[in-house]
């Protein structure tokens, strides 16, 4: 190992970060013989080690202890090491001009993947498998795996975001990728894998299952389901919790359609989007009314009648005279 040229025994993944960077390399002696050369920064590394990982904190995700760990590194910022008379970072604003400035571009940690789409609409990163939309199927997409989720290109565009899997032969779907090919198939929505992930996340709520039993009723198995997926498909432009009052307020109404359902949300989101007092906020009911209030002020004169006036007077002459003529 010793004998390798730099070139060989570094990965490539770090030769890309200390380019990016302009970092240059310089490695310790292995062993006793170069135990003294950085025992500073491995002292520091113990120190953080022992009073902020031990015992070792409890967090929801990667992310949040992420944020922990931002807050720790600014707390430390401000304490001494040992006897020193100044702080780290006073001692780091002296160096600050020293050092030579980030690169305006980030550097990208992540892993990069081109597997392609096969036929379920999904692609294999490592041991794992995640969904994509339909339309992308036998397609090669461009997959950037980070720590704890990964993105999904197709060029230059992202198609897919999903939460890392961390357990081998696992499949991670959203139910949104397929919503093209199931209008199409609606017979295959209710035993869908997607849907049942849909669930446990949340995304599906009560309040789907109630609409769409109720439209089911109403309108049948496949057209009642259909009904359902074009409200899911107009979740794509309207929020979250917009969809699932839309949803309620349809109910409550027995509007069972996907027309009825966008209007809803659109409502609830226009109500609070306008001001707390403004006149004839969330009282609109009917598409019609709602045009009608936003139409602009009709400026144009009001229409005058004085033509027919002079008709109806030709008309009265002509029958006296034929009424003296008929006489005679």
């Amino acid at each position: 190992m010793l004998g390798l040229s730099r070139a060989r025994v570094e990965a490539d993944r770090w030769i890309a970060f200390r380019s990016h960077f302009g970092i240059e390399s310089f490695y310790c002696r292995p062993g006793i013989e170069g135990a003294h050369e950085k025992g500073g920064v491995e002292g520091q590394i113990g120190y953080f080690r022992r009073n902020h990982f031990t015992p070792v904190p409890e967090v929801d995700s990667l992310a949040e202890l992420n944020e922990l760990v931002d807050q720790w590194d600014l707390h430390d910022g401000r304490r001494r090491i040992g006897s020193r008379p100044r702080t780290i970072d006073e001692y780091f604003e002296v160096e600050r001009p020293l050092l030579m400035p980030l690169p305006e571009e980030p550097f990208e940690t992540g892993r990069l993947f081109t597997p392609r789409v096969d036929r379920y609409s999904q692609i294999a990163v490592r041991t794992n498998r995640y969904s994509v939309p339909v339309r992308l199927i036998g397609k090669r997409v461009r997959v950037v795996l980070h720590a704890s989720h990964l993105v999904v290109y197709d060029r230059n565009v992202e198609v897919a975001r999903h939460e890392r899997l961390i357990a081998k032969g696992g499949c991670r779907l959203d139910l949104d990728h397929y919503l093209e090919a199931l209008i199409r198939k609606p017979g295959a929505f209710p035993g869908a894998t997607a849907l049942e992930q849909a669930r446990s996340a949340g995304k599906f709520t009560p309040v789907h299952d109630a609409w769409w039993a109720a439209a089911v009723k109403a309108h049948g198995d496949t057209a009642g389901t259909r009904a359902l997926i074009e409200v899911l498909l107009l979740a794509r432009h309207l929020p979250h919790e917009h969809m699932v009052a839309g949803l309620a307020m349809a109910l409550r109404a027995g509007a069972l359609t996907a027309d009825a359902v966008a209007l809803e949300a659109r409502k609830i989101a226009q109500a609070e989007d306008e001001p707390a007092g403004t006149p004839g906020a969330g009282t609109v009911t009917f598409l019609h009314e709602w045009r009608l209030a936003h139409l602009p002020p009709d400026t144009r004169p009001l229409p005058s009648v004085t033509h027919y006036d002079q008709l109806l007077q030709r008309r009265r002459a002509s029958g006296g005279e034929h009424r003296e003529g008929e006489a005679q």
